[in-house]
């Protein structure tokens, strides 16, 4: 596949595109890569998507072993090797089990999780797959996570998903990673 938004050398692009890659360069990222290579070229939007996905990916009410978790239940839902390559070696540095990796990324679900981590997990696949969440679930995560919490999990899922949509449409490369790559 042909990356179709390849990188853009930073002395290209223009006034604006240099701000917005400045926010991602300069905060918690420290590069443009990943999404923010398609996305550079909208830099309106990449500066609302950037800022986003900085509180869902850092700061979100449930917690980084569990975000990255919901991410990668949603880059395997959508096929999308940059996030996984990006992701799954996060993902396990934030505590998840190499084992519970494995599983998403054969899409089985996992054994041995966590009661949290079968809750975001659960959570997720219905969301990703059946585009709503059952009451019971809905029910579990509310009192698990409370309101804030279950609405940043809805946010994570639906942040990611317009990342995969973006590098999937865009044909963005994966990067090198300690990862095993995501099979379509």
């Amino acid at each position: 596949m042909t990356d179709r938004l390849p990188p853009i050398p930073f002395a290209q692009l223009s006034a604006a595109q240099q701000v917005a890659a400045r926010a991602v360069i300069d905060g918690p990222r420290g590069a443009l890569y990943g999404p923010f290579v398609p996305l550079i070229r909208s830099p309106e939007l990449m500066e609302a998507a950037q800022r986003m996905g900085e509180y869902l990916r850092y700061r979100s009410a449930i917690g980084t072993r569990l975000s990255e978790l919901a991410i990668l239940v949603t880059a395997r839902q959508w096929s999308q090797p940059v996030e996984w390559a990006i992701h799954a070696p996060i993902a396990q540095d934030s505590g998840i089990a190499p084992a519970i990796i494995e599983a998403i990324a054969a899409r089985q679900r996992p054994e041995n999780m966590t009661e949290d981590e079968a809750l975001v997990h659960d959570f997720c696949i219905e969301l990703q797959q059946r585009q709503r969440v059952g009451d019971d679930t809905y029910a579990a995560a509310l009192a698990r996570f409370g309101e804030h919490g279950v609405v940043d999990l809805m946010g994570i899922n639906g942040y990611y998903t317009f990342l995969a949509m973006v590098m999937n449409a865009a044909q963005t490369p994966a990067p090198p990673s300690r990862a095993a790559p995501l099979a379509p």
